[in-house]
């Protein structure tokens, strides 16, 4: 078998422990004869692996009792819809910091709900900073805030918690799991699962349970948290594949040592990867240094006409998915939980390598 070490910034790379295991069950699962795949989600078997999926979620984020963990589908993005359909009345104003791509996409989704204030904007700056929160102008009556913890896009990452009165509402679809988390401070966590969690298809939603009740009352019923509280998130058929997947990844977590552990790794590898790079004349890194993210690292060559040669040359190395985002070009490795060390230190000697022959 032959394998590389995949940079994608989503759908990502997942732990070959758990591939091996979905292809070892995936003809005959728990002795059935069938396919996680073809078994009733309504089955006993599948409601125990949704019920361990959940519990072992809670462990590992220490999730208090007084919060609902969901399961529906859409990704994070139906979730921008979904936040002020749920936690907002028409006329309403909440309250968004803007710091990347994914919080200006979810601004623009409130928009068609209720008032947005936009308290804080950092594309004067192409997204490489987050504004000091002192400087934030938020509404007084702002029923939420919403932010995007991680930029997926721009590399930058929040190391704080913002403060406040109203419910907090986090978009953490390219950061969580990957170091501890107060959920106390939130009123509603969400996230994708094609980066930290497993394929695409099945989002997480954390929601604190008295803000169950504030959805709106023409709300289509999938598009209230509270129907899938209520129903153990099989309101309707889920993903049953994708949830058996995100089970697995929750259960090599804990063999790994929860998120503590992965807090300690992904600050090792990212610490290397930026070492490299602000070492370097040849690359630079354009997130401000107190900002800068652990998941997604974009890097810059000094010459753009070696893109396509640094991209051809590193996919012939093993090492795919480097390509930057064309809204900020260069390139971007996306280190998430199971991204390696080895394979960080693989595209540190590479790009070393690439700049002694080309600098």
């Amino acid at each position: 078998m032959s394998r590389v070490y995949n940079f994608s910034a989503g759908p990502a790379a997942l732990p070959l422990e758990v591939l091996e295991t979905i292809r070892n069950d995936l003809p005959d699962w728990l002795g059935s004869g069938m396919s996680v795949m073809e078994v009733s989600h309504r089955g006993a078997d599948f409601v125990a692996l949704a019920a361990r999926a959940e519990a072992t979620l809670r462990e590992l984020l220490q999730v208090p009792d007084d919060y609902s963990v969901l399961f529906p589908q859409g990704g994070a993005t139906l979730q921008m819809a979904m936040a002020p359909m749920n936690l907002s009345s028409p006329g309403d104003t909440a309250d968004y910091i803007v710091t990347g791509s994914w919080g200006k996409k979810a601004a623009g989704e409130a928009t068609k709900f209720c008032n947005v204030n936009v308290a804080a904007d950092a594309s004067d700056k192409k997204f490489t900073y987050i504004p000091d929160e002192s400087s934030w102008q938020r509404s007084d009556d702002a029923v939420y805030l919403h932010y995007t913890p991680n930029e997926t896009i721009a590399g930058v990452e929040f190391h704080f918690v913002p403060g406040g009165d109203v419910p907090l509402v986090a978009d953490m679809s390219s950061n969580i799991l990957s170091r501890p988390i107060d959920v106390s401070r939130f009123g509603v966590i969400y996230a994708g699962a094609q980066k930290n969690i497993g394929p695409a298809g099945i989002t997480l939603v954390i929601v604190r349970n008295e803000l169950l009740d504030r959805a709106r009352s023409d709300n289509p019923h999938l598009m209230t948290w509270k129907s899938y509280a209520d129903s153990d998130s099989m309101t309707n058929t889920p993903p049953t594949f994708a949830w058996y997947v995100a089970d697995l990844v929750f259960q090599w977590l804990k063999r790994q040592g929860g998120v503590e552990a992965m807090e300690k790794i992904n600050g090792r590898k990212a610490s290397k990867l930026y070492a490299a790079i602000d070492a370097s004349d040849f690359y630079t890194n354009p997130v401000a240094k107190n900002c800068r993210s652990r998941m997604n690292v974009p890097f810059i060559l000094a010459d753009a006409a070696l893109d396509k040669k640094f991209l051809e040359e590193s996919a012939a190395a093993g090492l795919m998915n480097l390509k930057g985002h064309r809204s900020v070009g260069g390139m971007r490795a996306s280190i998430y939980n199971a991204v390696s060390e080895e394979a960080v230190d693989a595209l540190i000697a590479f790009m070393a390598d690439f700049e002694k022959a080309n600098g």
